[in-house]
């Protein structure tokens, strides 16, 4: 039976969910606990409550009796401690609700509420918010369920993993907040509870991600050896080659050439959609051997869902998560993102080898773009000293 079946309302009105009367438990720990359906997983789920802040069994028992009457009385009247929805309108089907949002865009551009350039511009990050839905396998059922972490994960999504820009990313925020705010006009959600009214633009000069020192980058590397050599192998790539989180999910073992250490990107899932090559260091290609890479077939990805080679691609957030793991554990600041690696190879590269190789192997259209990325040093040159020139 379906959660929408199962679902019944209070005399308050309010949705009500099916639910097992709460019992006190004496163990080791004494706790009362009961069941309740989960509309987002539509499983019954156990909610516990822990009774041993009460010192003798008189008090823990008065407690639990207590409890276990709240517990009774607020659920008969529609509370649930798995639903952050306060009205019944919030538990609208989100697929609904999204496909009358996509049909209202229609509907404003036709008859002049929003001009063409909005509503193509809205649907295109409609189309991109799906895309995110889809690729970190996040799902929504019930409209309650779109709140400020799911925002905050989505904007991070564009920034960290798609590497838009500061502006590009400000521009989803507003799309969301008018998303919202549709969904306020609608009574889909309450007025107070807007979930981007506190998420603030970015400083579209700000940069929050810092390059890594050459002792970080070898505590990295002897971290990762032992405990994730995989991901040590997504660093080197993203460090040497440069190639971005988003393009890494769609690399293949086919696409590169041992003999020649190059890797050929194809246009179809390249940022600027160009087909193009570049080195990968023969030390990047030891790992890959040494990892047992190159023994499954070419058509698989470098990378998939446990980071090694799979016929299924690594999903989008992966490597962010992976690095958020390896940070916590290293005690780095937040200013030290995976894409941290990119920088610091870049800075690296063009310090032994020169802007143009470094602008060739970033892929970058100029290299005013490789600057960017570049940590600048102020730094006096020594060998200046002797310089006599044509002046």
């Amino acid at each position: 039976m379906c959660s929408e079946a199962k679902k019944h309302l209070s005399s308050n009105n309010k949705v009500v969910y099916p639910w097992t009367y709460p019992t006190l438990h004496k163990a080791k720990q004494w706790y009362v606990d009961f069941y309740i359906l989960d509309p987002a997983t539509d499983q019954m789920r156990r909610k516990k409550y822990m009774l041993a802040r009460y010192k003798s069994a008189k008090a823990r028992n008065e407690m639990a009796k207590q409890k276990i009457a709240w517990i009774v009385d607020e659920v008969k009247n529609g509370w649930n401690p798995f639903v952050k929805a306060r009205t019944t309108r919030e538990f609208t089907k989100w697929d609904v609700a999204f496909e009358r949002y996509k049909d209202y865009l229609l509907v404003a551009g036709r008859k002049g509420l929003l001009k063409t350039k909005t509503v193509y511009d809205y649907q295109s990050r409609v189309k991109n918010f799906e895309q995110f839905l889809e690729e970190t396998d996040t799902h929504i059922t019930y409209i309650y369920e779109f709140d400020r972490s799911l925002c905050v994960e989505f904007l991070d999504y564009l920034y960290f993993d798609k590497d838009v820009s500061a502006v590009t990313r400000n521009g989803y925020r507003t799309w969301l907040s008018t998303f919202s705010s549709w969904l306020i006009d609608k009574e889909y959600i309450a007025k107070d509870n807007n979930p981007v009214a506190d998420i603030k633009q970015m400083r579209e000069e700000e940069k929050k991600r810092e390059p890594l020192t050459k002792a970080d980058l070898r505590a990295m590397r002897d971290y990762l050896t032992s405990r994730n050599p995989h991901f040590l192998l997504a660093c080197y790539i993203e460090y040497y080659v440069n190639i971005r989180p988003d393009e890494m999910r769609y690399l293949k073992i086919g696409y590169i050439d041992i003999q020649n250490c190059i890797v050929t990107l194809p246009g179809k899932f390249a940022k600027n959609r160009k087909r193009q090559e570049v080195t990968v260091p023969k030390k990047v290609l030891k790992l890959m051997i040494d990892l047992g890479t190159f023994k499954s077939p070419s058509q698989y990805y470098v990378f998939g869902p446990d980071l090694r080679p799979s016929t299924e691609q690594v999903a989008v957030n992966r490597f962010r998560q992976e690095w958020a793991k390896m940070r916590k554990e290293l005690s780095w600041p937040d200013c030290y993102q995976f894409y941290s690696l990119k920088d610091t190879g870049i800075s690296e590269n063009i310090e032994k080898y020169g802007l143009l190789t470094a602008r060739d192997q970033a892929r970058h259209a100029d290299a005013t773009t490789t600057n960017r990325y570049a940590k600048v040093r102020h730094t006096a040159h020594v060998e200046l000293r002797n310089w006599d020139g044509d002046l």
